[in-house]
C-alpha cells in the first residue's frame, strides 16, 4: 500500500508566522550591483519542520540562505531566527552547511567537528565528549582521527553535517548537501538524514535542485521563480511516515507532486 498523502498547493507565498516559528523571513529583498536578486520573499518555518526550496538556477535560493545565516545583509525586510533579528546576532547562531563541505585539511575529523563549539567558547573536554557521543549516530566514530583527504564523499558529507549540528542551534540551513554524490550514496544519505533529524526539533531549510529529494525529505516545498527571485508556490507534503524513501518514491502520490512541481518549473523556464 502506498503511503497516504495530504497535499496542499498555494500559488502564493502562504507563509504566515505561527507561534511555533523558529525562522520568520518577511518581505526580504536583495540586490547585487543594482540587479534585483530577491524581491518580497517571506517564509516561516516552525520548530520540527523541514522546508525545501526548489527553483531554476539563478533564482536566489543560495542567496536566501546566505541572508538568513547572516553571511549577507538584506536590503529590505526582516529576518528573525528564534528571537535573533540582527545580522551580527545570527552569525554563529544559525547552523549552515554550504554546498562545499569546507572541511579543514589541517584538522582531523574530530578537530573539524569541534570548530563550531570552540567558537562558542565550549571547552575542549566537553567538545570532545559531544563529538564522540554524536559520532556514533552519524556513523563516523571510526574515522574521528582521520584527515579529510582520507574520507569518501559520503563520509565527508556526514562530517560536515555533524559539524553543523553540534553547536545545537535551532535553525539548520542545508545548501545542496548531497549534490556531488552518486545516486546510490545520495539515496542512502537521504534516509539517514531523515533518521538523524527525526527528533532534532529544529527548523530546517534545504536548498536542492533535485525535486525528488525535496519531496522525500521535506514537510513543505517552496517553489521559486527568477528575475527577481520570489516564491510562487507553497506545497505541503504530508506522508504518514518516511521510514522507507524507496517505497514513497514509487507511489502514485509522489509522482503527482513531482509532476506539479516540474510543471511549475518548466513554465518559469518558458517565460524567461
Amino acid at each position: 500500500m502506498s503511503p497516504a498523502l495530504n497535499q496542499q498547493i498555494s500559488t502564493n507565498s502562504s507563509n504566515f508566522e505561527s507561534e511555533d516559528a523558529l525562522l520568520a523571513v518577511s518581505g526580504i529583498g536583495f540586490d547585487y550591483e543594482n540587479v534585483p536578486i530577491l524581491a518580497e520573499v517571506s517564509i516561516s518555518v516552525d520548530r520540527g519542520e523541514f522546508v525545501a526550496l526548489v527553483g531554476p538556477s539563478g533564482c536566489g535560493k543560495s542567496t536566501l540562505l546566505n541572508l538568513i545565516s547572516g553571511v549577507l545583509e538584506a536590503k529590505e525586510g526582516s529576518i528573525n531566527t528564534n528571537g535573533l533579528v540582527g545580522r551580527a546576532e545570527r552569525l554563529g547562531n544559525v547552523s549552515y552547511m554550504q554546498q562545499n563541505d569546507l572541511l579543514l585539511p589541517w584538522r582531523t575529523v574530530a578537530g573539524t567537528c569541534r570548530l563550531g563549539l570552540e567558537l562558542k567558547g565550549v571547552g575542549k573536554a566537553e567538545s570532545n565528549e559531544r563529538v564522540e557521543r554524536l559520532a556514533e549516530l552519524f556513523d563516523i566514530a571510526d574515522v574521528l582521527d582521520h584527515m579529510p583527504w582520507q574520507l569518501s564523499g559520503g563520509m565527508r558529507q556526514r562530517v560536515a553535517l555533524l559539524r553543523a549540528v553540534l553547536p545545537d542551534n535551532l535553525v539548520l540551513l542545508l545548501d545542496e548537501p548531497f549534490g556531488a554524490l552518486d545516486a546510490i550514496t545520495r539515496r542512502s544519505l537521504q534516509q539517514w538524514l531523515l533518521n538523524v533529524l527525526d527528533t532534532a526539533d529544529k527548523a530546517v531549510v534545504l536548498v536542492t535542485h533535485d525535486v525528488d529529494e525535496a519531496i522525500l525529505l521535506a514537510d513543505r516545498i517552496l517553489v521559486m521563480a527568477p528575475e527577481p527571485g520570489r516564491i510562487i508556490a507553497d506545497i505541503k507534503v504530508d506522508f504518514e511516515a518516511k521510514t522507507d524513501t524507496e517505497d514513497i518514491s514509487m507511489s502514485l502520490e509522489f509522482n503527482k507532486i513531482r509532476t506539479n512541481i516540474l510543471h511549475l518549473l518548466s513554465h518559469q523556464e518558458s517565460v524567461r
